[in-house]
């Protein structure tokens, strides 16, 4: 296995690992940045408040991006495995 293919599959891999993450991420940090708005404006200092939101949103967006999520991990890993060959010897 040369190294270009290792960083070839590392770059892979990671960018897999970004695409999955990406909208679970940026849906805690829009309602993390909304409930920070509204801490700020109310004066509310309550730190459940900073967390239960974000922490439904992300299930919220798990339950709508899941399959997705599972889909393109499940392509990733039948990739990994049908390129075995060539990385291994």
């Amino acid at each position: 296995m040369s190294p270009d293919m290792v960083l070839k599959l590392a770059e892979h891999s990671v960018f897999t690992v970004l695409k999955i993450t990406g909208p679970l991420l940026i849906m805690a940090l829009g309602v993390g940045l909304l409930v920070s708005i509204f801490q700020a404006t109310t004066q509310i200092q309550e730190q459940t408040l900073a967390f239960v939101p974000k922490i439904v949103a992300v299930l919220i967006s798990l339950i709508i991006f899941g399959p997705w999520m599972l889909t393109t991990l499940l392509d990733f890993t039948n990739q990994l495995f049908q390129n075995l060959h060539r990385f291994v010897g």
